[in-house]
């Protein structure tokens, strides 16, 4: 057997036409699909404004629950547009929610409506919160700062770009209440703690307009029984004997604890008019002391609140809507 000259092809290989490359074997490669890319919507300027603003006093477990709904506050950003009750002003911003009843898809559901409230002011309005609750008798009045809470300035979408230092010489009008306590150390708190953060609002100390206490007749009345008596005495409009014969009538307080009862209603009585004198006191001193500037400021202080604008994504909150 003659073996193939060398450079000439196997017989049993077939033979490339002239011009044309080897086969080799492989698969030819199907072309693709050309596959448009997807373009999302430029973002808002403002579009997260809402969020920025702490929702004071949520339950921290249903903040997942608030943020997973595509709430619209588009009416909130164009109060900062040309023509805008906010254009151009000076605002602190802070969150909260309202609980409520709602027609949501196919039934009703308890939602947590969230709210924002703009207050206008060339100055924080204030650095404090009140925690109150139905277990508490009394508001306590404590620094934002122990709460984790401050007055951070916000940034729009269109200033994110620029450094940290450049971000700093920006000179923000809008600022919102942040709160850095974080989520995932919630569990190393005691739950007493954690609680607080439910009850806590913004506390506005406003000098130049009476405070609640100062108009306040009616006093809550504990006393301690087993259980205990539980009632409102009208210190302008009550007769402290007749009120006290009327709960033995109605079999709420025992008659042998007659004497008892109205002295403790006396001391209350006694107490409450006290802090009166003391929170009219303080205010009329507030005043004295205060300089012009601050003064005019407190007088033009406005507040604006803002609920989510209706959508297809969101349910009509029209009626449950409280100003």
């Amino acid at each position: 057997m003659k073996r193939p000259r060398k450079g000439a092809a196997s017989a049993s290989l077939p033979q490339a036409k002239a011009g044309e490359a080897p086969n080799k074997g492989r698969k030819r490669k199907s072309p693709k699909s050309h596959v448009e890319p997807e373009v999302l919507p430029d973002k808002r300027n403002l579009e997260d404004l809402w969020k920025k603003a702490f929702p004071v006093g949520t339950e921290w477990d249903q903040l997942d629950d608030v943020y997973n709904v595509k709430w619209d506050f588009t009416n909130l950003e164009n109060a900062f547009e040309e023509g805008g009750e906010l254009y151009e002003k000076k605002v602190y911003l802070f969150g909260c929610t309202e609980p409520q009843l709602v027609n949501w898809k196919d039934g009703q559901k308890v939602m947590c409506i969230p709210v924002v409230v703009a207050v206008v002011s060339p100055f924080p309005p204030s650095d404090k919160v009140g925690l109150k609750s139905i277990q508490r008798e009394k508001e306590e009045i404590i620094p934002m700062k122990k709460m984790k809470m401050t007055w951070a300035p916000y940034i729009p979408e269109e200033n994110r770009y620029l450094l940290q230092s450049q971000v700093e010489r920006l000179k923000s009008n809008i600022f919102t209440m942040t709160c850095t306590q974080r989520r995932a150390a919630l569990k190393h708190l005691k739950l007493e703690r954690i609680k607080e953060y439910e009850y806590c609002l913004p506390y506005f100390y406003q000098p130049l307009k009476e405070d609640e206490l100062e108009q306040d007749m009616i006093v809550t009345i504990v006393y301690p029984m087993e259980p205990p008596v539980i009632c409102e005495f009208d210190w302008e409009l009550d007769d402290l004997e007749e009120f006290t014969d009327d709960m033995i009538t109605n079999e709420v307080l025992p008659e042998d604890q007659k004497n008892a009862f109205k002295e403790f209603v006396k001391g209350q009585v006694r107490e409450s008019k006290k802090k009166q004198r003391e929170v009219k006191e303080a205010r009329k001193k507030a005043i004295k002391e205060m300089d012009e500037a601050t003064k005019t400021a407190l007088e033009n202080m406005r507040f604006y609140k803002f609920y989510p604008v209706q959508t297809p994504d969101t349910p009509d909150i029209s009626d449950v809507k409280v100003y």
